[in-house]
């Protein structure tokens, strides 16, 4: 045992059940990545990358936090120290990550992109930034050959109303094999209290085509701009907020809000949810008449270190799980869209593990029966896409709805060297079912099981997105 590489061939699988199940019904299963903010330009341009620190440290936040726990200078993380110094202080961090996810991550990475067996430490840093770096040259580890090798079939990357998509047009008229698609996230048009957001309304008109003096050319904006995502192939949206607002409000009332913003006039508490609120709903109402599926990313505080925001920017690893009330406004919020009959597809992701339950059971109460799992509870997200947050994801979907029906798992990554999560999440999915199985929790019926493990792997995300 002692001889045996870290990245094996049963790495997660504990009984022959959970083996089996893996080999037969998920390993070679095609991956579906509906959710993920990769660079379509990268991947129009087949954009190959000059060393690993490019592809796998850039942007990166989660290897980022750990640096600094560890005492990294910002110099060697975001900082303008060489890639190598930066990959080396990573290597350094690596042996200290053990039991957090990015350990189990990292060697699995370079393992399946790259087959490297050795563990990365310090000493093991100058071989692998090497090899890695050789073997990057190579035409299949261009971003496309990347993508080819984890068997990705579509993916789904993350765009602004205001992007011209052309880099996705250049795809579509393309003879690459993997569907790229995007996703519409209009999040910067909703959050009326952001800092320059009358800023970003001139952008949205002006991509619109539109000049948005009143709440009435705002929504025609974002209506054209959604007929322009969805005649370039767009059949997803994202959003990602801390919660759903919902307030009751009348029409002239948001009129009046959008226009005293435009004004320069602060505003109050409540004129910030019912404006959110509002503009969200006329948004899922579109997103129903146009058959989209829409998804929430819901429970996470950010920006918390202000210190750190002012010298970095966002998404660069300040943020944490956030403790709000999730229910009532989520209910409130769904079942307002369904008592028009303008729910579409909908997916519900959770940052705050204590709220599981509580989504579990939300996405029940609006499944009715029109399309299988049309209501879902998705995924593992962000802190919570590691092993533990996985199988408490699953249980409570388990325990409280239909895991048969569940679409399965997503990178949300911004790293082409991200997709063997897929695999991560597979076996321990794997495991889950095959642990259940001996000891008799689940009936000793590989096919019957098999199957299940299956459609959570891939057969429902192909039905449920009909790419």
């Amino acid at each position: 045992m002692k001889n045996k590489k870290f990245i094996h061939e049963d790495f997660l699988l504990y009984n022959e059940y959970a083996k089996d199940l893996y080999i037969k019904y998920a390993k070679d299963q095609p991956i579906i990545d509906y959710h993920n903010h990769l660079s379509p330009k990268a991947i129009a341009e087949d954009h190959s990358f000059e060393n690993i620190s490019q592809v796998w440290l850039a942007g990166d936040h989660y290897k980022w936090r750990a640096m600094r726990t560890l005492g990294v200078d910002e110099k060697f993380i975001t900082g303008d120290a060489s890639d190598k110094e930066k990959f080396m202080a990573w290597a350094k961090t690596v042996p200290f990550t053990l039991r957090n996810p990015l350990y189990h991550w990292t060697h699995l990475e370079l393992k399946r992109y790259f087959g490297i067996d050795e563990l990365l430490n310090e000493e093991s840093a100058e071989r692998i930034y090497e090899e890695v770096n050789r073997k990057l040259q190579q035409p299949e580890n261009s971003c496309r050959g990347l993508l080819r090798k984890m068997n990705v079939q579509t993916l789904c990357t993350t765009e602004d109303p205001t992007d011209t998509l052309e880099y996705h047009k250049q795809l579509a008229e393309s003879d690459f094999d993997i569907k790229v698609s995007t996703a519409f996230r209009p999040d910067k048009a909703i959050l009326i209290d952001a800092d320059g957001y009358n800023d970003y309304v001139k952008l949205l008109g002006e991509a619109a085509g539109i000049a948005i003096n009143s709440y009435e050319e705002f929504k025609k904006a974002l209506r054209n701009r959604i007929e322009y995502f969805d005649k370039n192939g767009c059949k997803l949206c994202d959003h990602g907020l801390n919660f759903i607002s919902f307030e009751d409000f009348e029409e002239g009332e948001i009129a009046a809000i959008f226009q005293k913003k435009q004004k320069g006039t602060e505003l109050s508490g409540l004129e910030v949810e019912k404006f959110k609120a509002a503009s969200l709903l006329f948004l899922c109402e579109n997103y129903h008449e146009f058959g989209w599926v829409q998804q929430f990313h819901l429970g996470a505080l950010r920006n918390n270190n202000k210190r750190m925001l002012k010298e970095l920017g966002p998404d660069t690893g300040w943020d944490s799980i956030g403790d709000y009330g999730q229910a009532e406004n989520l209910s409130a919020f769904l079942d307002t869209l369904d008592s028009k009959d303008k729910l579409t597809k909908t997916i519900l992701y959770n940052l705050n593990p204590a709220d599981n339950e509580i989504f579990a059971t939300m996405v029940g109460n609006f499944n009715d029966g029109s399309v299988k799992g049309k209501v879902q509870f998705g995924s593992g997200w962000w802190f919570l896409d590691q092993k533990d947050g996985i199988i408490k994801q699953l249980n409570a979907l388990s325990n409280m709805g239909m895991v048969s029906c569940f679409i399965g798992m997503l990178t949300d990554s911004r790293s082409f060297l991200s997709f063997p999560r897929h695999e991560y999440f597979r076996r321990v999915l794997c495991n889950l079912f095959g642990e259940e199985m001996e000891v008799g929790e689940l009936p000793d019926d590989m096919e019957l099981v098999g199957k299940i493990i299956s459609d959570i792997s891939y057969n429902n995300a192909k039905e449920y997105f009909n790419f």
